[in-house]
């Protein structure tokens, strides 16, 4: 099969609308049937050159006629789903593919990114499977008032230290210097000595310390955000793309309290393996079991969150328009480790473009064709332009949005620390109920339904995630989205208390509970990536993305700090005056409030991306 050297020309003029020139066979024509005068074509020199480039002969060499395609399409030099390196091929010009969770783009890096998300929520799920007897182990003779007072500070200390630090980790991450990839490598190996530490702690000051390490190291969840942000470029992939970090919420939420539950304090849980006399243990058991029962669930967390940070370390890409084209030793080790493991056998050698030099291979013989180009990286120098000032950044769409991302931190967070002191607490006595609104107490159910609901809430979440939300978000918008399906959560928190009276029958709990639960997770499901891309599309220009987005997660922090803590102290006088109902009605009206300021925001264009630029930064 043979083609003209003009070939060669069709990197450089792909985008450029009216310059394309088709290939062209020997007698004329083009690939589209029109005939093409080749007086107009390159000069012999330029044939020359161009053979000699490709075939190493001096000579030019006329080339057969390619064969005639009278179909209407158009050739591509990237497929879409595909990295290949410049091979043409055809694609439809009108009909375009639609968007499925196997056609997002880079799945490799958000891959990684998805790993190094879950280590949060799996640590932090795993640890409310045991905090409350590991308190206890620090000082038994403690009532149980003062653990629960204890186990608050220790969640609000986490989230109060990222609300005083994301917003720096947040200009870090926008500054040339640092970039996003070394800021997520700071929060990920924090975590991982947090996890360490707070596992041998043998005193609450000790834990203390190390949870509130863990919050001023932590900016992940701001910075992957501005990641994905930067590697999903395309407005069509983001409803999916940005559901990815909410979905390991729930993934957490199921797998996390089993693992802490199950490999706390070993020696009493598994005294066959650990304890004394064991298999493991020996005669006397394992020592540091003993001394630190809780150190072993801990350990696991720590594990894992290595292992993301060797993945982000060794297989993510910097994505700063700046620091991007810095050398990266670690992604350099990456490849190499890749390539040393697919080798492939040395008698044959694909036409490929090496990622060092873009030089083009042949084994003597041409079945596909690259164009020799250099790297875009080495080719574009960055531009410096004028920073925004850290004033300049809020605008009045950017605060209304912040604060709508606050109001809906503040009610979901609530809600989930509210629920589950309300589902253990005791029932109030049958004659407390006093008219339609005076009544106490709680659920009244053991821990190992408390369990079962943590698990009612997961495995609604998730296939909601996986299957449902997609469709709908792209049908109806994210705006149109947000104001539609946050209106389920004040429904929720409105019926919540009245499950105290319902009668005491299993067959009517459980089923009313489960459906009030899952109109709070059908909102939720909707309403957290919602403001996760409206936050992200309000940024228009890219040296403040990570800025904002630390704004966000600091704000955040702020009110999984607050909603917990007022949460908490209105529904203990709630229990004290007979008025469970009181404080889950303020939370509707707060709720109810942040979806009337969704009415005075709309949705930014967001940070836009040429499709030639998002071509050029996939070869």
């Amino acid at each position: 099969m043979g083609t003209s050297p003009q070939i060669q020309n069709h990197g450089q003029d792909r985008h450029e609308g009216p310059e394309y020139v088709h290939p062209v066979s020997q007698d004329g024509f083009d690939l589209t049937g029109h005939h093409v005068d080749l007086s107009d074509t390159e000069s012999d020199s330029d044939l020359e050159s161009d053979d000699t480039a490709i075939f190493g002969n001096p000579q030019p060499r006329r080339l057969e006629s390619a064969p005639l395609i009278t179909s209407r399409r158009r050739f591509s030099s990237i497929d879409e789903d595909n990295d290949h390196d410049g091979v043409l091929g055809p694609v439809e010009e009108d009909e375009e593919k639609p968007v499925t969770w196997s056609s997002l783009p880079k799945k490799g890096q958000l891959a990684i990114l998805t790993l190094a998300r879950l280590s949060e929520p799996l640590t932090q799920t795993s640890l409310q499977a045991y905090l409350f007897y590991q308190l206890k182990s620090f000082d038994p003779s403690l009532p149980d008032s003062k653990i629960s007072a204890q186990a608050g500070m220790l969640q609000g200390c986490f989230t109060a230290a990222q609300f005083i630090t994301a917003v720096w980790w947040g200009r870090l991450a926008d500054a040339e210097w640092m970039g996003r990839k070394r800021v997520l490598l700071i929060g990920l190996m924090g975590t991982c000595l947090s996890c360490i530490g707070f596992g041998f702690s043998r005193s609450f000051a000790t834990a203390m310390v190390f949870r509130t390490l863990g919050g001023v190291l932590n900016s992940n969840v701001g910075v992957m955000r501005t990641l994905i942000a930067e590697i999903i470029a395309e407005k069509k992939y983001q409803s999916r793309a940005f559901l990815l970090l909410p979905m390991c919420f729930n993934i957490g939420v199921i797998i996390g309290p089993i693992l802490g539950g199950t490999l706390a304090d070993p020696i009493n849980s598994f005294p066959q393996f650990f304890g004394p006399g064991s298999t493991i243990g020996g005669k006397d058991g394992v020592w540091w079991m003993q001394h630190w029962p809780y150190a072993l669930p801990n350990l696991l967390s720590a594990v894992f969150i290595f292992t993301s940070f060797l993945a982000v370390f060794l297989g993510l890409d910097e994505t700063h328009e700046i620091a991007r084209y810095r050398k990266d030793w670690g992604r350099k080790m990456g490849k190499r480790l890749t390539r040393a493991w697919a080798r492939r056998p040395r008698h044959y050698r694909p036409l490929t473009r090496s990622s060092d030099d873009d030089s083009v291979y042949t084994d003597g013989s041409l079945g596909a064709w690259s164009t020799p180009s250099s790297p875009a990286r080495s080719r574009v120098h960055p531009r410096p332009h004028k920073k925004i000032g850290f004033c300049q950044i809020w605008t009045r769409n950017i605060v209304l949005t912040l604060v709508a991302h606050f109001l809906l931190a503040f009610h979901t967070s609530a809600f989930n620390s509210m629920t589950f002191v309300f589902l253990p607490a005791p029932r109030a006595p049958e004659n407390s109920r006093q008219g339609l609104f005076h009544f106490g107490g709680g659920l009244g159910l053991p821990s190992s339904r408390v369990g079962l609901a943590t698990a009612i809430i997961g495995f609604i979440g998730l296939p909601l995630q996986i299957f449902l939300y997609p469709m709908i978000q792209t049908k109806l918008g994210t705006l149109t989205s947000f104001r539609t399906f946050l209106p389920f959560s004040p429904i929720a928190y409105v019926l919540m208390p009245f499950l105290v009276v319902l009668p005491r029958i299993p067959w009517i709990i459980w089923p009313s509970f489960t459906f009030v639960i899952s109109l709070q997770v059908i909102s939720r499901t909707f309403i957290l990536p919602a403001a996760i891309i409206l936050v992200n599309n309000c940024v228009t220009d890219p040296s403040i993305l990570g800025t904002v987005h630390g704004v966000a997660q600091s704000i955040a922090s702020a009110g999984r700090t607050m909603g917990p803590f007022l949460g908490g102290w209105g529904l203990g006088l709630g229990l004290e005056n007979n008025m469970i109902g009181a404080v889950w009605w303020a939370l509707a009206v707060e709720s109810l409030l942040g979806w009337a300021m969704l009415w005075s925001i709309y949705e930014g264009k967001g940070i836009e991306h040429k499709k030639d630029e998002i071509e050029e930064d996939e070869e």
